[in-house]
């Protein structure tokens, strides 16, 4: 129960799952393990009951997304760690994008089989993550504009699920036709009214933070922070050309500072489990699956 007077309907995603809970404080982690009478009592704060909690970890565990660290503490497999790097990584992000010289970096996807299902996700998520859009059937492309080039792109994509067989290279300057059409693969005003609305609900956050104690502040900032992320950690950091990149800068900015004091709310309960954090646990919910295409502002009907 929460300790004081709050009202959940100010804050986005009120509940998340219990597995979702699990994998984004294990991930806030970086590697480190807690234990699950933690994870029992953070899961409390959202309403979510011990025995829900324990199956959802058994589950996880059985897929490969967790594992034991020592008896009665668990934290995220080798199996997960591409996406938590990628999450973990939102605070630099404003840094990944360098200018764009006109060229594109393209994917060329091998269809698969329609019952493959766990292997068109990875694909998905991969692509996603990485801020790639479908311009002909099996050819997914982005601007080439991230930091380090089409290799460390490529290795990203890998990493993260795409099948191996994808071929990933630059893209020299397209025709006319298709360079229209590409550029419109991405809703620029959707991005950042995004953007925008995740910094303002920071804003507004910030400000209830002083009238909030204990389990009501670790609540809001675990909501609010995971909304910002999300909106973060799915975007595909397009050049100007395309997209203004000076509200993704102000909503990176502003997180850091949330961030900070999602940690200062958590520290005590993080501290009081053995379990010190590299960053706050925020909701990330999606963010262990396949990404959506509506989070990234994609163009609908391009």
């Amino acid at each position: 129960m929460l300790t004081d007077s709050y009202d959940q309907s100010n804050v986005p995603n009120v509940k998340p799952s219990a597995k979702s809970l699990i994998l984004d404080l294990l991930q806030s982690l970086r590697g480190r393990s807690m234990p699950v009478r933690a994870l029992v009592e953070a899961g409390a704060l959202f309403g979510l009951a011990e025995n829900g909690v324990r199956v959802a970890l058994a589950r996880l565990l059985a897929r490969g997304l967790v594992e034991r660290d020592e008896p009665g503490r668990y934290r995220l497999a080798a199996s997960a760690q591409p996406v938590s790097r990628r999450v973990g990584g939102w605070s630099s992000s404003d840094a990944r994008a360098l200018r764009w010289s006109g060229d594109w970096i393209g994917a060329f996807v091998h269809a698969l089989p329609r019952g493959d299902r766990p292997a068109r996700r990875r694909d998905a998520r991969a692509l996603a993550f990485l801020g790639f859009a479908e311009l002909e059937p099996g050819l997914f492309v982005r601007p080439d504009n991230l930091r380090g080039g089409v290799s460390a792109v490529r290795g990203e994509l890998y990493e993260l699920g795409l099948d191996t067989d994808a071929r990933v290279l630059v893209l020299g300057q397209l025709d006319e036709k298709s360079e229209a059409r590409a550029r419109r693969l991405w809703d620029g005003a959707a991005l950042v009214r995004g953007q925008r609305e995740a910094r303002e609900e920071l804003e507004r956050s910030s400000a209830r933070l002083p009238r909030l104690r204990g389990e009501s502040a670790m609540v809001e900032t675990f909501l609010v922070g995971g909304r910002a992320i999300r909106q973060i950690a799915l975007d595909p950091c397009l050049p100007e050309a395309i997209a203004p990149e000076s509200e993704r800068r102000a909503l990176v900015a502003a997180m850091r500072e949330y961030d900070r004091e999602g940690r200062a709310r958590w520290s005590e309960f993080m501290s009081a489990h053995d379990a010190p954090h590299r960053s706050a646990p925020a909701n990330l919910a999606g963010l262990s699956g396949e990404a959506r295409a509506a989070a990234l502002g994609h163009a609908r009907g391009a």
